[in-house]
């Protein structure tokens, strides 16, 4: 299942909703994320925006490992609607990153 913490992906939800003046700042963020938390992003985008169930997680994850030619930055920054997609992965799993995307605005 997911490995990369919530709090990371309200992270990149957040970055992606203000794609225009923090494109450098998510850039940075993605590229110091793991190779297992980039996957996990690219298969969690995958299934929010309806290419694999959420109950073909390993095959989306797997996928994205396999076919990942291009850095996953651009890839994710590439994608429309970023942060819905997100934001629906997490839902298809029952998970929400609604009160860590709160915390973050806060500044907590």
């Amino acid at each position: 299942m997911l490995t990369t913490s919530v709090q990371k992906v309200a992270n990149i939800i957040l970055m992606a909703r203000e794609l225009g003046r923090a494109e450098g700042e998510l850039r940075a963020f993605i590229d110091r994320m793991t190779e297992e938390e980039q996957a996990d992003m690219v298969a969690l985008m995958w299934i929010g925006r309806g290419s694999f169930e959420p109950e073909e997680w390993d095959e989306a994850r797997d996928t994205a490992v396999a076919e990942a030619t291009t850095p996953t930055a651009d890839y994710l920054i590439g994608t429309p609607h970023l942060s819905d997609h997100l934001e629906s992965g997490l839902e298809a799993l029952g998970l929400s990153a609604t009160d860590e995307e709160d915390e973050l605005i806060r500044g907590g």
